[in-house]
């Protein structure tokens, strides 16, 4: 395995990786040996990839040496609010004005392989995404029964803005928020850990 390199790439380059991003998904994921379970969750993935890729101010970073071993997506929320919707009770003050402004940054999904599942490489991926795109807030959503990355994400900074109920499922998720503010490597260096796997919506 040589030197992990990051690289941005564009929309069209994103839909061209489809199928390598999702041998990746399943890669990284802790899917069940069973054939049907993988072939249904790689579909979904490919899905939720698909219109996020068609979302105005789509991003993406990848990771690879000799191979693709990871990536971070997302996309600036934008004045619609669509992301919000499902959001138990009233938002939390600023978050609402700064959404209909653009300066709210998603962190959709990412992935590393499992061999390569170390803090640096998934700390260096969200570390680009956020700081090409300035915006004043990053926020993602977590499974409400993943109690190791809710912790993770709290011990970063990252603050709890409420529940959001999504239709397609059972799944109660917490919204999380990260001002950012002052744009330290500090400040973006703990965003990482047990994240590789969150989908928000």
């Amino acid at each position: 395995m040589g030197a992990v390199r990051l690289r941005r790439v564009n929309r069209w380059q994103a839909k061209d990786l489809c199928e390598d991003l999702a041998d990746l998904y399943v890669e990284s994921s802790d899917l069940s040996s069973n054939e049907e379970r993988r072939s249904r969750s790689r579909e979904e993935f490919l899905h939720h990839l698909t219109g996020d890729i068609r979302r105005p101010g789509f991003a993406m970073v990848i990771a690879e040496s000799t191979a693709l071993v990871g990536c971070a997506f997302g996309f600036p929320v934008r004045s619609d609010s669509f992301w919000w919707h499902g959001f138990d009770g009233a938002l939390p003050p600023g978050i609402e004005q700064l959404t209909k402004s653009g300066n709210v940054f998603v962190i959709t999904k990412i992935l590393v392989t499992q061999h390569n599942q170390d803090d640096d490489i998934a700390r260096r991926l969200q570390q680009r995404l956020l700081t090409d795109h300035q915006a004043s807030f990053g926020a993602t959503l977590v499974d409400q029964a993943d109690h190791p990355s809710l912790a993770a994400f709290r011990s970063w900074g990252w603050r709890d803005a409420g529940e959001v109920w999504k239709p397609v499922g059972p799944t109660v998720f917490r919204a999380l928020d990260l001002p950012l503010g002052e744009r330290t490597p500090l400040r973006l260096a703990g965003l990482a850990r047990h994240a590789w796997t969150q989908w928000p919506g």
